[in-house]
């Protein structure tokens, strides 16, 4: 049998992806809009915005990650083909890991001096 998607599935298979992204832009659009103004109005009162954003936890954990599927990739392309540019699939989020990991020492050091 050969079965064909209709034209009308064809749309909507097509259409289904972008109207997500762009509803998820737009989400993303408005949540930065309004954090954005919620600071400028504590600004304009007077009280210092505070940070939620914890840089060292998340160095040490993207480094971490980054260096595990880096080197899980890595060990994965040399073992099943030849030393060749797919070896840049492996070695390219090992070398991001391992600076972030690099970055996280560094930081932590310069903390406790």
């Amino acid at each position: 049998m050969n079965e064909t998607a209709t034209a009308a599935a064809q749309i909507l298979i097509t259409v289904i992806p972008i109207v997500g992204i762009v509803a998820g832009a737009t989400i993303a659009f408005f949540y930065l809009l309004w954090n954005h103004r919620q600071k400028i109005t504590l600004i304009e009162q007077g009280i210092a915005p505070r940070s939620d954003f914890d840089l060292d936890g998340f160095s040490l954990l993207t480094g971490l990650l980054a260096t595990t599927v880096g080197a899980a990739l890595t060990v994965f392309y040399v073992m099943t083909e030849e030393i060749s540019h797919a070896l840049l699939g492996g070695l390219i989020p090992l070398a991001v890991g391992v600076g972030l990991l690099l970055f996280y020492r560094i930081r932590r050091s310069r903390a406790t001096e």
